[in-house]
């Protein structure tokens, strides 16, 4: 095991380094399964395009995780971070990975500055993203006034008004949920028409806390160091108006984090989303997935700690397979 960082990126300037697992991914799913591998002691390296938290370490407040109480995205984050290294976890983040090999029996893969790793094992943790709008001010008022997620962030707004942006069913659906804690729900759409089930569209409609504005779009976010409003353009006059207000949810749909898995042996469904088995193992034996990038329903921190468990241990028993098949080889 390298010492240090520095050591393991001279090293992999020589030659490709050989690891049990290789975790592409550093949200919850992949630093729980970097854990549970690290500490059964299978030399593992983590891999992530971004730092270590994924989307976790854009959500302000985390209230609903078991046992703690509270605690901001990016300290629960840094918390599974130190301890994943406190096992032996070697960690590389802000990569890009530009050749990859996991069809043979030792996975392998290039990242674009020339360093090369292989191993027994690989677990795709790469997450996803909420689909963006795009106006100008969402980037800046992330996690400060705007949320992707009712169940993480509804109860920060009992008694304030709101607006929930899309047409689909998760956007009915979470407005009806949202009245539980905001005194009004503004339910702002784009076309003179929901896309949702006729039954979600009427729940949402019968609803006294709701209030439906179709035909229109958010041009902007508004505020200063929070969300203050938002500025609605009306699509058949186009008149714009701003609406005061404490919080705004977006359900526009939903990205997985699989671009570069397109064209190759990974089964992707087809919402680009990573198919597996009840292991956890995708369509190639010892490719496993875990968290948002799998093809699934729910999505939440506990949900992503979960796959990450449940791949980490099914690649430790592939891991243990493939070391006693070599034992066995050697001794005959």
């Amino acid at each position: 095991m390298y010492k240090n960082r520095r050591q393991l990126i001279h090293k992999t300037t020589m030659e490709a380094i050989h690891y049990d697992s290789i975790i592409i991914g550093a949200g919850p799913a992949g630093l729980t399964a970097g854990i549970y591998l690290s500490r059964a002691k299978a030399k593992t390296l983590i891999l992530d395009s971004g730092i270590a938290g994924g989307q976790m370490i854009l959500t302000h407040e985390i209230a609903n995780y078991p046992g703690i109480e509270s605690i901001s995205g990016y300290e629960l984050s840094n918390n599974m971070r130190v301890q994943a290294r406190k096992f032996g976890c070697d960690m590389l983040s802000g990569i890009s990975i530009a050749q990859i090999d996991f069809e043979s029996e030792v996975k392998s893969l290039k990242l674009s500055n020339g360093k090369s790793f292989t191993a027994d094992s690989i677990i795709l943790a790469t997450g996803g993203r909420s689909r963006m709008i795009g106006a100008p001010g969402e980037t800046n008022f992330k996690g400060r006034g705007i949320s992707y997620c009712a169940t993480c962030d509804g109860d920060f707004f009992q008694d304030k008004e709101i607006a929930v942006i899309g047409g689909g069913n998760t956007a009915l659906e979470e407005a009806v949920a949202l009245t539980k804690y905001a005194s009004k729900v503004t339910l702002i759409h784009q076309f003179d028409h929901f896309q949702g089930f006729k039954h979600a569209e009427e729940e949402a409609r019968a609803n006294e806390k709701i209030h439906i504005q179709l035909n229109s779009r958010v041009v902007s976010f508004n505020g200063n160091d929070k969300l203050k409003s938002i500025t609605v353009e009306n699509l058949l006059t186009h008149e714009l108006t701003d609406i005061e207000l404490d919080g705004v949810f977006i359900f526009i749909g939903y990205e997985a984090n699989t671009d570069f898995l397109q064209g190759r042996c990974i089964r992707l469904n087809e919402r680009q989303e990573i198919v597996t088995d009840d292991k956890l193992q995708t369509n190639v034996q010892g490719v496993f997935a875990a968290g948002d990038a799998l093809a699934k329903r729910f999505r939440q921190i506990t949900t992503a700690v979960s796959d990450g468990t449940i791949a980490a241990l099914n690649a430790l028993e592939h891991i243990n397979q493939r070391k006693q098949k070599a034992a066995e080889a050697k001794a005959s």
